[in-house]
Formats: C-alpha cells, structure tokens, sequence
C-alpha cells in the first residue's frame, strides 16, 4: 500500500445529532486484498472502536450502517491502516484502492480532504527526492559544499510549504470535523503531547468550536502540562474555548 499520510490515526468527531443511514461501495483493485475483512474504526473517547466491516470479494466491497453525526474513520485490514475519509448520516461514497493512489468520492468533505492529501503527499515525495538528487549531483562531480547548501535551502523550502499547508487546512477546517481530525494526525506523531510554534499558531488563529474539541482540550491540557514538567514555565498558550477567533 503506498504511504498517504502520517500514521492516519484519527478521532471520533460530532457535528450533527441527526440518525440515519450511510452506504459506502469500494471498488479495489489491489488483488491481495481479494478475500480479505476490512474494518471501519474511529477513536470514542481514548479508545479505537469498530464502526463497520466487510469482506472484499473480487474486488468489491460496501459498508452500510448508521452513525449519529459526521465522523472521520479509518479503513483497516488487520492491524494496518489504509486510508482515512469522513462518514456522515445520508451519505453515499465510493473508495477507490489502487496501487499508486486511495480516494474517497461522494462529498465535499471527502474531496477537500483528499485534496490537502495529494498536496501533502507531493511535498513528501519531494522530500523523499532529496537524497536522489544528493546521489545525482555528486556523480555529476558538482561541490560537496555546494550540495548541501542547495539541498539544505531545499529543505528548509519543502519544511515551510509543508508546515503552511497543514496549518491553513486546520484553520480553514476548524469549524468541522477535517480540522479537529488532521490535527489529532499531527499530534498523532509526537511520542508524547507537546507545543511547538506550529500549534501555537493554529491555536491562535482557530476558531472556539475547535479548542472546545474534546482531543484538542485534552491534548493542550496535557501538553500544557508536559511543557511545564521541562521547565519551560506556566504561560504556555493552551487556547481560550470560550473565545472565538
């Protein structure tokens, strides 16, 4: 399966009250995947609960149910994640698994979802490009200082593209389930919750409805917290639910 994005752990997020059902058809054409059990799961409170399964059978798959509000979910086989979406009340998707690519369409949440991820994963290709192109320049014979201040300047281009990125699509999200769920993604990959200047932007620029997100509110808690622990005093901004933006 080809790497989208992080580790793709994602949150249980509420954003409606209606109850009503969903059908999810998938179309795969990954043939290891050909009688294998797929899982829907997505965080309650701490824990990663199954929402649904099914069995892929030549190719196909579907999922149908009901869930209470808009929820960001996980698509599963076995142990390994493969791709996150958004499953909502009266909603009809279709997830396309391809070797080089996995999607979701049906809704617009899910296509500006899928969106930020094809931008993310360009970055990250790019990234990955770098020691190729270290390789290619050394066996052109070019300056070993000049490589390294070509690559570094590259690098440090790559880190801000891609910290802008992230940054604008929670704030610009931050009032639905995709803002609340790319940043638990983000904070997902830290060994233990912490501030960096990139949270201490988003949470300066969000909106009250997200720092009043229960992973948000916990994770700032604890952050705020660990911060302190290592000495680096009590001001640490931990974002104001009461306010808006």
């Amino acid at each position: 399966m080809t790497r989208i994005f992080f580790s793709f752990i994602l949150g249980f997020l509420l954003l409606a009250s209606c109850r009503t059902g969903y059908m999810v058809e998938g179309n795969s054409t990954i043939s290891e995947l050909d009688g294998k059990k797929l899982y829907l799961k997505a965080f309650c409170d701490s824990d990663l609960v199954n929402v649904d399964s099914c069995d892929v059978l030549h190719g196909k798959f579907s999922f149908s149910g009901e869930v209470d509000s808009m929820v960001m979910v996980n698509l599963f086989m076995g142990n390994e994640c493969l791709m996150p979406f958004v499953l909502g009340p009266e909603e009809d998707l279709v997830i396309h698994l391809e070797s080089a690519r996995q999607y979701v369409t049906g809704s617009a949440l899910n296509d500006t979802l899928y969106n930020f991820i094809q931008a993310k994963t360009r970055l990250d290709n790019e990234l990955a490009e770098l020691p190729h192109k270290e390789t290619q320049m050394i066996m052109d014979g070019v300056d070993e200082d000049i490589i390294t201040l070509r690559l570094n300047d590259e690098a440090n281009r790559l880190a801000v593209m891609h910290d802008r990125l992230v940054t604008d699509f929670i704030v610009d999200n931050s009032d639905n389930v995709l803002g609340p769920g790319v940043f638990m993604i983000m904070t997902s990959s830290y060994p233990y919750p912490v501030m960096t200047p990139l949270i201490e932007e988003i949470m300066s620029k969000v909106s009250a409805t997200f720092k009043a997100n229960d992973y948000v509110r916990k994770y700032m808690e604890m952050a705020k917290e660990n911060m302190k622990q290592m000495g680096y005093g009590s001001d640490i901004p931990v974002g104001d639910s009461s306010q808006s933006e």
